[in-house]
């Protein structure tokens, strides 16, 4: 079991941010915008899905998860807050976010009625966003000369991300999930995910004006596939996630925690 604590960021996120706020690079920007725009929408249904998932479960399964999945739907709504005002810039800024009607949609098709569909959706999702984080927190040299305030941002949501990567995994296989459909759902969430993130970062670029910039081009190259790239480093992590004995805690690293040590003046904990 994971004891989530509930953080308040403590950035100034009404002040606008520059166009090109990470170091300049406009793949770069348009990247994390694009993860950004996905996010409030994408928390919600695995809060809901989470939240769901616990009141399904007998009474005396319900008390050994409740503080975790307490502890999982405020950080969720406090990461949906966050990027929710940092989206609002971005849309001052021309861009639009296609992803979020689009993702809203489909996961709620994909789900249906069946708690355990909407788990494995969700896990899946866990699963990259809590590689990358370990991806962003181990190379966060490359938010390097970023407006700070959202290198912390980014940093803070990586934290926690890989905080709590393993409770969405933990209901769904406490309600008798299975491998076969939580493989089957990651495959699927797997062509999803990459597609969206894709198409809505062109977008990004195609509203930005940077799109057909060699610049770009040879940012996204570096950016992806280089020696450190996010694709080149993280590529062995998403493979393990098809193992039948495979657990989020088995990729587990101090990261998180570090972080989360060295930089406690940048947030406050709930109710303190």
């Amino acid at each position: 079991m994971s004891q989530l604590v509930v953080r308040r960021l403590l950035i100034d996120l009404q002040t606008p941010l520059p166009r090109h706020w990470c170091a300049n690079d406009a793949f770069r920007t348009a990247f994390f915008n694009a993860l950004s725009m996905s996010f409030p929408v994408g928390e919600q249904f695995f809060i809901d899905s989470v939240r769901n998932g616990l009141k399904a479960m007998p009474a005396d399964q319900q008390q050994q998860y409740q503080a975790e999945v307490q502890g999982f739907i405020g950080q969720e709504a406090t990461h949906r807050r966050i990027h929710s005002l940092f989206n609002a810039h971005l849309e001052k800024q021309g861009l639009v976010n296609e992803w979020a009607p689009r993702a809203e949609k489909n996961m709620q098709r994909m789900a249906g009625a069946n708690p355990l569909h909407a788990l494995a959706i969700t896990a899946a999702n866990e699963h990259f966003t809590a590689i990358f984080a370990e991806w962003l927190l181990r190379n966060h040299d490359l938010l390097d000369h970023s407006e700070a305030r959202l290198k912390t941002m980014w940093l803070w949501h990586s934290a926690e991300e890989s905080e709590h990567k393993n409770t969405a995994f933990d209901v769904y296989t406490a309600l008798g999930g299975n491998h076969e459909w939580r493989v089957k759902w990651f495959r699927r969430i797997t062509l999803v995910f990459l597609t969206d993130t894709l198409r809505q970062t062109v977008n990004n670029l195609q509203r930005d004006g940077t799109l057909w910039k060699w610049r770009t081009w040879k940012s996204a190259s570096s950016f992806l596939f280089g020696k450190r790239g996010l694709m080149r480093q993280t590529f062995s992590s998403w493979r393990e996630y098809v193992r039948e004995d495979f657990h989020p805690n088995q990729q587990a690293t101090d990261l998180s925690a570090r972080w989360l040590a060295d930089n406690s003046g940048q947030y406050s904990l709930a109710g303190a």
